[in-house]
């Protein structure tokens, strides 16, 4: 059984191709978005909190079918390491403010943008998205951004949580993933379950939701309405100025193409099958409010995990839970790491000196 929390306001297709310093990745640019979001580096411009911190060194890594993703390290190579994946229309800076936590308590943030997001190539065509890439680049990153049998806490944020479960059984999570989390996301009936259009039908509701995920319009600059919308859709019931900024900075980054394509992926998602093979200790975040992927995603996935080590809903918290409570987030992956990956690695040096 597991236990439910609230709390209140390496493959040879796939290995690392470049270490470099913060400049060393200017040719791997791909398409960012509207002109005036993006700095001079490729991300986003965020204020404040939000604004993304500068990495300690960057590398690439390179998937299965040869396209090299850019990567961020953040932190010192000592510390241990937390691997983190962003959601649909997001990028490494949607983690800003949970690698600030992180690293500020001795851990080392390992963090990539997916394919077509943030400065990562897109796919030659739409038809070319799936969940079987995501679970490619994932394992690409591992294997690039960490020593061979080194382990790791993995988590991912909505898109970014479906990718850890596409990668259920691979080798390269099995061997790195020494704990997991999985926040704001679900494995199936995305669109009927959704409830960003409050229509009564399920049926309809799915359609609906379909529509919306594959729409081709773009969502031109950010505008008081689209802050208003995607604040709606997408954040808690009394959001920060600063949040609701930052999200709509972020999402409208996203290129058009890139965002339909992916949107039609999780449109048809059904990664049910894969949850059972998630074999590591895993922990499950969720908001109370989160329209997108609402409450019994989480808990069903919780019954399909065969090693859940707990639910933390985040009361009046939406879909952007890493934008909105960002401490909350932080506070679970280092338990992850306390609990799974710190305690591993004391006990292996602990036999290792009594068998000297």
């Amino acid at each position: 059984m597991s236990a439910f929390t609230r709390r209140g306001t390496k493959s040879a297709s796939a290995h690392a191709v470049g270490r470099t310093g913060p400049t060393g990745l200017t040719g791997l640019t791909g398409l960012t978005g509207l002109t005036g979001l993006t700095g001079r580096n490729g991300r986003v411009n965020l204020p404040g909190r939000y604004a993304p911190p500068e990495p300690a060194r960057e590398l690439s890594a390179r998937s299965g079918d040869g396209v090299r993703l850019p990567v961020e390290v953040h932190g010192r190579d000592h510390d241990p390491a937390v691997v983190l994946a962003h959601g649909w229309t997001c990028s490494t800076v949607f983690w800003a403010p949970v690698i600030r936590e992180l690293t500020a308590s001795g851990h080392r943030v390992i963090v990539y943008d997916q394919r077509g997001h943030g400065r990562s190539p897109a796919a030659a065509t739409p038809q070319a998205y799936s969940t079987a890439m995501l679970a490619d680049d994932l394992c690409a990153v591992l294997d690039a951004a960490l020593e061979p049998g080194e382990r790791a806490v993995v988590g991912g944020h909505s898109m970014g949580g479906m990718t850890v479960m596409a990668a259920a059984g691979c080798p390269e999570l099995r061997e790195h993933g020494a704990a997991l989390m999985l926040c704001s996301t679900g494995a199936q009936h995305l669109t009927g379950e959704a409830r960003v259009l409050p229509f009564r039908s399920e049926r309809v509701r799915a359609t609906a939701h379909k529509l919306l995920l594959g729409a081709h319009a773009p969502l031109g600059p950010v505008t008081p309405l689209t802050r208003k919308a995607l604040a709606y859709g997408t954040l808690g019931t009394a959001p920060a100025p600063d949040t609701v900024e930052a999200t709509a900075r972020i999402v409208h980054a996203c290129p058009t193409g890139v965002r339909s394509a992916w949107g039609g992926v999780l449109a048809g998602l059904d990664l049910s099958a894969k949850v059972p093979r998630l074999d590591a200790p895993t922990a499950v975040v969720i908001g109370t409010h989160d329209r997108l992927t609402p409450l019994p995603h989480a808990r069903r996935l919780a019954a399909l995990l065969p090693r859940c080590t707990g639910v933390h809903e985040l009361a009046g918290r939406g879909h952007m839970t890493p934008l909105e409570e960002p401490e909350t987030v932080a506070d679970v992956l280092a338990g992850l790491v306390r609990d799974h990956l710190t305690t591993a690695v004391t006990t292996t040096v602990a036999t290792t000196e009594e068998s000297v």
